[in-house]
């Protein structure tokens, strides 16, 4: 199939590419990487009037470390860019962690780290890691700009907070402190294919062993990527006991997801792979935030 008839923009500055959004109001999209968008176009899922295309604007795509120790990664970013930074891998192993489960390097080439993220697809594995990150993202409008933090930017499937007129225009990953360990587990049916089920979580400990933060994110399994509540209420403030890792895998799976069943899987397999998943990502966490 071939999208419906649409008109076409390609500013070569931010500010234009605004001030186009700003005239197009809701018969506005725009364009990033594109490995998303064009394919629902084609077969019309998505029908927007006009295109508002980001490529011609380099200024909106690098890496760039931030005082605290973190990244600031603008939202055109090629996905291959972070995957193969060194900075990143320094910095936030479990972005070197997920990146080769995205797709294929073809995609990676083209897709963007901002436009994964304002996509918002519940099985994408980037706007669940900006929560787990704590990300904040910067967003743009003409004459205008606010922060969101992450774990608020998402309102549904491919759903966000962003207005008509608006664009995301960098991703913030604030610096992690020392002995901080993640790790992404996931089932997928085919390497690059999307996930039946993901959890990644970021940890960190004290010098005596306990745990002063956990944060714990699930793919696959809801509207948006899922939050764990009970990992943070159950494991902070204690050593990372084997008993304790099993009550959070519990509670995950039994309360806090909501999976659908389909083609690649029931409800009730999903469930399953989320028990076993939180096991592994938490217990990976913590010994690599002993290390």
């Amino acid at each position: 199939m071939k999208p419906i008839p649409f008109e076409y923009f390609a500013p070569t500055s931010t500010e234009e590419a605004l001030e186009h959004l700003a005239n197009l109001g809701y018969n506005g999209k725009v364009l990033a990487g594109g490995q998303s968008l064009i394919p629902a176009m084609n077969f019309r899922m998505a029908r927007p009037g006009a295109l508002v295309d980001l490529n011609g604007i380099p200024e909106l795509a690098y890496i760039k470390p931030t005082a605290d120790g973190g990244l600031a990664i603008g939202t055109m970013t090629r996905d291959s860019k972070v995957e193969h930074s060194p900075e990143v891998a320094q910095r936030f192993p479990l972005l070197l962690e997920v990146m080769p489960n995205i797709a294929h390097p073809q995609i990676r080439n083209r897709g963007t780290f901002g436009g994964s993220i304002a996509h918002a697809d519940p099985a994408g594995q980037l706007p669940a890691i900006s929560i787990v990150l704590n990300a904040n993202l910067k967003v743009l409008k003409k004459g205008g700009e606010r922060w969101v933090k992450a774990e608020e930017f998402f309102l549904g499937p491919f759903m966000t907070v962003l207005e008509p007129e608006e664009m995301l225009a960098e991703v913030v990953l604030p610096g992690l402190p020392p002995h901080t360990g993640s790790s992404y587990q996931q089932v997928s049916r085919q390497k690059g294919g999307y996930s039946l089920a993901a959890v990644a979580s970021v940890v960190t400990l004290d010098t005596a062993g306990k745990c002063t933060s956990a944060r714990m994110v699930m793919i696959s399994v809801g509207d948006v990527p899922i939050l764990s509540e009970a990992a943070t209420r159950i494991l902070v403030g204690q050593k990372p006991t084997p008993e304790a890792i099993a009550e959070v895998a519990e509670i995950a799976a039994s309360k806090e997801i909501d999976p659908g069943t389909d083609i690649h899987a029931t409800a009730e397999y999903r469930r399953h792979l989320v028990r076993v998943l939180v096991r592994r990502s938490l217990s990976t966490a913590f010994e690599r935030a002993a290390k």
